[in-house]
């Protein structure tokens, strides 16, 4: 017995497991690596501010995240789905080394070398380690941020190329780079943008405008807004391109929201409620459509054209808040109000029938279910958010009973010419059944002699 013990004891001191130790020293490189980065993420002191969208918005809305033709940094980089205009950017890198050679002498590796000091940070903006060697992710970086800045100059001053080029002729094309070019998982680090916008400069770009408006002319195309308003609203410390378009909305001088915490903020009802108690909404002037108000028992918010550009643009931009903890919630925000006025379809058509939303996004009920969407699963503290004096003014105007009497009975009787004409006739029955009656009372009181 005892000999047999000791052969299983020498069989397992034999068929111990031994750690490779490169492996060791991998995982003890990854775990460097990524625990200080989360805890600064969780903290908020990380420059972090590219991320990875969460599943739970996924389970949501789907594969608006998700770039449908072009990739823009390390996320979508290289999928197979996207490679045709792979080849369309090393075109336009060649156009862009050709065109500002001639000018100010730069050539490709002066570009790789600008953006070389940049690496490090420029890594530390995704929220994701980027399995990319220095040369590789310089490469892209040098041939996505020239794409974008050539495309820019083009689209603003088409003068300065006289090639047609096929990317802009084939006009379905455009309104997926709007698209695409503002997607959280698509974007580079703005200050990388920046130095190959600087280093590029021509002499006739020096007085020219900036990175910043550039880029804002260039999305104005789909938004449409008036250009005075395109010029002065721009910042030009964007995070990146869909913080840079996200920032022009948040409006300036707005109130700041009650600091004591003592009086809880109310959600509001929808708008089928809130006109019974008699709130009406009306279209505002301003320069945002986040820009809402509420003055005697009326909501004045500016019209908002809600279509593929901007449905795609107001999802990115509440994932971007969600994700990163500095950003303001102003999108989420308006998100979350949106949420509140609409249940259903019904609170579509009243707001259509307001001039508050313009529906370019499909039927009444599909626009209902992506705001119902676009609100569900976020997280803000909604007595800080800057909307929170207006939830809180509409309760209370909502739970006012005289308010809501007087609107209900002008609701059940003068909303429509019908209703009008059945209060009247009632009103006449009633008039001619007293008349009836005070003269039975007056022959029995005062027969005639």
């Amino acid at each position: 017995m005892g000999s047999n013990s000791g052969d299983q004891e020498a069989s397992h001191a034999v068929t111990i497991w031994e750690v490779d130790k490169e492996h060791i020293a991998q995982m003890e490189k990854r775990i460097s690596e990524t625990t200080p980065k989360l805890l600064s993420i969780a903290a908020g002191r990380s420059t972090c501010c590219i991320f990875r969208v969460p599943q739970s918005l996924i389970d949501i809305n789907g594969k608006s995240y998700q770039p449908r033709i072009v990739s823009i940094g390390p996320y979508h980089h290289g999928k197979p789905n996207l490679q045709m205009m792979e080849e369309h950017k090393w075109r336009y890198l060649r156009s862009f080394l050709s065109r500002t050679k001639e000018t100010t002498g730069k050539t490709l590796e002066d570009y790789l070398k600008s953006v070389h000091p940049l690496e490090k940070d420029a890594r530390e903006c995704y929220s994701e380690t980027i399995h990319l060697g220095t040369d590789e992710f310089l490469e892209m970086m040098v041939l996505d941020g020239c794409f974008l800045l050539e495309l820019f100059r083009k689209m603003d001053n088409t003068k300065l190329f006289e090639d047609e080029d096929p990317l802009l002729t084939m006009g379905w094309i455009l309104p997926f780079f709007y698209r695409d070019f503002l997607r959280l998982e698509n974007q580079i680090p703005f200050f990388v943008l920046e130095r190959l916008f600087e280093t590029s400069k021509t002499p006739d770009e020096e007085s020219g405008p900036s990175l910043s408006l550039l880029a804002m002319r260039f999305f104005n195309n789909i938004m449409r807004r008036p250009d005075p308003v395109i010029e002065t609203c721009h910042n030009p410390k964007g995070l990146h391109l869909l913080d840079l378009v996200r920032s022009s909305f948040i409006p300036r001088n707005e109130e700041s929201p009650p600091q004591d915490g003592n009086t809880p903020t109310h959600i509001i009802h929808c708008f089928s409620k809130l006109q019974r108690a008699g709130i009406e909404l009306k279209p505002g002037e301003a320069e945002s459509f986040m820009v809402v108000k509420f003055r005697h028992g009326v909501i004045e918010m500016p019209r908002i054209t809600i279509d593929d550009f901007m449905s795609s643009f107001l999802l990115n931009c509440v994932a971007f808040e969600q994700c990163h903890n500095s950003a303001s919630k102003h999108v989420t925000t308006y998100a979350t109000f949106l949420d509140c006025l609409v249940n259903t379809a019904k609170d579509v058509e009243y707001l259509s029938d307001c001039n508050i939303i313009e529906n370019k996004f499909g039927n009444d009920a599909e626009l209902a279910h992506f705001i119902n969407n676009l609100g569900k699963d976020v997280a803000f503290d909604i007595n800080l958010c800057y909307l929170s004096k207006l939830f809180n003014d509409v309760h209370e105007y909502y739970g006012s009973s005289w308010h809501v009497q007087y609107a209900s009975f002008k609701y059940t009787y003068f909303r429509t010419t019908w209703s009008f004409i059945s209060a009247v006739a009632a009103l006449v029955l009633l008039v001619l059944s007293f008349l009836q009656t005070f003269y039975a009372i007056y022959a029995y009181v005062r027969p005639k002699p």
